[in-house]
C-alpha cells in the first residue's frame, strides 16, 4: 500500500516544514512495526520549493490471516486460497488507516510543538493513492471528498489489464487530491474514508470505533451529505453502533446550527449530581400539578417535551389513563438515564408499548409530534435563548398543535426566598432567563392569541403573599373553533 503527501513552499516558509508537521525528518527513512505488517516513511523529494512524504505499508498476509482467524474479506472457510492471494498488500484499505494512526499519530491530532502555528494553518497539499478500492466507483469518490474543501478530486479508474482494454475497468481508482487544507484535517478524512470506499474492515469493529469515527470526523462529518453512508460503512454496517454514532452526530449538528458547544446543548444530565430541583418536595408538587391538569383536560396521549431524566414520564406511566407517552429530549445522555430509570429493558411488552423516548430539538418542527392530546414543557423554556423562543413556540403551538399545552417555569420573584441563592443569580447555571409573573403572563397571552388557545395560570408550590409561588404554570387550551377546524382537517 502506498500513499504520498506533497506540499510546496517558499524560502521564507519552506516546504520541508512538512517534516516537522509529520514528526518525520526528511533526511531519514524510518521503519515502524504495525499490527499487520511494516510501515516505512521516506521522502522522495525534500526542498524549500517542494516536499513529498511517502508512506509504504508492507502487509504480511500470513500474519493477517493468523491474527484475524479467518475473519475479514476473503476469510470464509471455503475461500482458503483467498486468504493468501488477495489485494491486501497493494490496495489502500483500513490497514493503511491503522498504519496512519501508528506513524502519524501526532499529525492526526494536529499537534506540532516545534511549529504549532503552522499546524493550525492550511497548506497547499497534494495527496496521491495509486490503488484505492472504490465500491461505488469514481462517482462515490467525488461525493465523499468533494464537499470537504478540495479544489481538485481526481479518481481515475484502473483498467483490469491495459493490454486488454475490452475487459473494462477494475473496481480500483488512482486518487489525486489537491487543495489548501490543514494537514490534520486531510489525514483524518483519509483515515475515515479509505475503509469507507473499500467497504470493508480487516479487524473486529468494537464499540470504541464510534469514538474513533467521531474524533476523526470532528468538524466535517456532522454536516457531510453522505454522513449516513460513511457512518454505516465505517462501522461495518453494525446497526447498533451506526445508530449510536448517528445520534451523537445529530447532537453535534444541532449544536453547530445554533453556534453552541455540544456540552451546552447536551446539558440535561449532570455527571456528578442529580439535577432534580431542590428541595425535592417542590419537584414532586410540580409533577402533581401537571398530572392534575392533564387529568382535568381528559388527555390520554401525552408528549413530555424536554423530558430530561424521565421523572415525569415515570409518573405518567403509573396512571393507566395515559395510554401513550412520548418523551423527547435533545440529550441522548438524558434519554439513556431515563431508560435506566424506567427499566425499559426489563419492562413487560404491554407496559413498554405505552412509552417512546426520542431525541429531538424542540426548536424544530416534527410531523411525528402531531395529533397528541397534550404536551408538557416542564422547566424547559428558560433553558433557551430568548431569540429561540419563537421557533419553540411555532414547533409546539403552530405545528404539533396538541389540544392542551402545559408550561411550567421558575418565578424569578420568588428567588429572594431561597436562602442559599445569591442575589441576582438564577436557579440553574444553564437558565438563560427567569421570568416574573407579569412577564410570563404577557408571553403566554401573546402565544395563546397567535395560535388560537386560551390560557389560565396555576401556582405551583407554597404561594407567598408578596412574591407569589416558586413555580408558575400556564395551561393552554385550544379554542373550540380551532379544535373543530383541526378535527375537520383530520377527517
Amino acid at each position: 500500500m502506498f500513499l504520498t503527501i506533497s506540499t510546496t513552499g517558499t524560502p521564507e516558509r519552506p516546504a520541508t516544514d512538512l517534516g516537522y508537521l509529520l514528526h518525520k525528518h526528511p533526511d531519514k527513512a524510518q521503519t515502524f512495526s504495525t499490527s499487520h505488517g511494516t510501515a516505512q516513511v521516506f521522502y522522495p523529494e525534500a526542498s524549500a520549493e517542494r516536499c513529498t512524504a511517502a508512506l509504504l505499508l508492507e502487509v504480511d498476509p500470513v500474519a493477517l490471516v493468523r491474527r484475524g482467524k479467518g475473519k475479514g474479506r476473503g476469510g470464509a472457510p471455503d475461500a482458503a486460497l483467498a486468504q493468501y492471494v488477495n489485494d491486501r498488500p497493494y490496495a489502500a484499505s483500513s490497514l493503511l488507516s491503522v498504519a496512519m494512526t501508528t506513524v502519524f499519530k501526532s499529525a492526526l491530532n494536529g499537534v506540532c510543538r516545534a511549529m504549532p502555528e503552522r499546524a493550525g494553518e492550511p497548506l497547499p497539499l497534494r495527496i496521491e493513492v495509486p490503488a484505492l478500492p472504490a465500491r461505488g466507483g469514481a462517482e462515490l469518490v467525488h461525493k465523499l471528498f468533494g464537499p470537504l474543501g478540495w479544489a481538485r478530486v481526481d479518481a481515475v479508474a484502473v483498467p483490469l489489464d491495459e493490454q486488454f482494454p475490452e475487459w473494462g475497468d477494475s473496481r480500483y481508482v488512482r486518487l489525486v487530491l489537491e487543495g489548501e487544507l490543514r494537514l490534520a484535517d486531510a489525514l483524518r478524512q483519509l483515515y475515515v474514508l479509505l475503509p469507507v470506499l473499500d467497504d470493508a474492515k480487516h479487524y473486529w469493529v468494537a464499540p470504541d470505533e464510534v469514538d474513533k469515527l467521531l474524533r476523526a470526523g470532528e468538524g466535517w462529518l456532522a454536516g457531510h451529505p453522505e454522513q449516513k453512508l460513511i457512518t454505516s460503512r465505517y462501522l461495518s454496517r453494525r446497526w447498533g453502533l451506526t445508530r449510536q454514532a448517528m445520534e451523537r452526530l445529530e447532537l453535534v449538528r444541532l449544536a453547530e446550527s445554533d453556534d453552541l458547544e455540544v456540552e451546552s446543548v447536551d446539558n440535561a444530565v449532570d455527571e456528578t449530581t442529580d439535577t432534580e430541583e431542590k428541595p425535592v418536595p417542590l419537584a414532586e408538587r410540580r409533577r402533581e400539578a401537571i398530572l392534575e391538569a392533564l387529568r382535568a383536560a381528559g388527555a390520554t396521549r401525552v408528549l413530555d417535551l424536554g423530558c430530561g431524566q424521565g421523572q415525569l414520564v415515570q409518573a405518567l406511566l403509573k396512571d393507566v389513563r395515559f395510554t401513550e407517552i412520548v418523551g423527547v429530549d435533545v440529550s441522548m445522555r438524558a434519554l439513556t438515564v431515563a431508560a435506566r430509570r424506567l427499566k425499559l429493558d426489563r419492562m413487560g411488552e404491554r407496559q413498554a408499548g405505552r412509552i417512546t423516548l426520542r431525541q429531538g430539538a424542540l426548536t424544530y418542527t416534527d410531523k411525528q409530534l402531531k395529533g397528541y392530546d397534550a404536551a408538557v414543557l416542564s422547566e424547559v423554556v428558560e433553558h433557551l435563548d430568548l431569540p429561540r423562543l419563537p421557533a419553540l413556540e411555532y414547533a409546539v403551538f403552530g405545528s404539533a398543535r396538541p389540544r392542551t399545552v402545559l408550561v411550567t417555569t421558575p418565578n424569578v420573584e420568588y428567588n429572594v426566598r431561597w436562602e442559599t441563592l445569591p442575589a441576582g443569580h438564577v436557579r440553574h447555571s444553564d437558565h438563560r432567563f427567569e421570568w416574573t409573573r407579569e412577564e410570563f403572563r404577557d408571553w403566554s397571552g401573546q402565544v395563546a392569541a397567535r395560535h388560537g388557545y386560551t390560557v389560565e395560570f396555576v401556582p405551583v408550590g407554597p404561594e407567598d403573599p408578596e412574591v407569589g409561588p416558586p413555580t408558575q404554570m400556564a395551561v393552554f387550551t385550544m379554542t373550540t373553533a380551532q379544535e373543530t377546524t383541526k378535527e375537520a382537517k383530520a377527517a
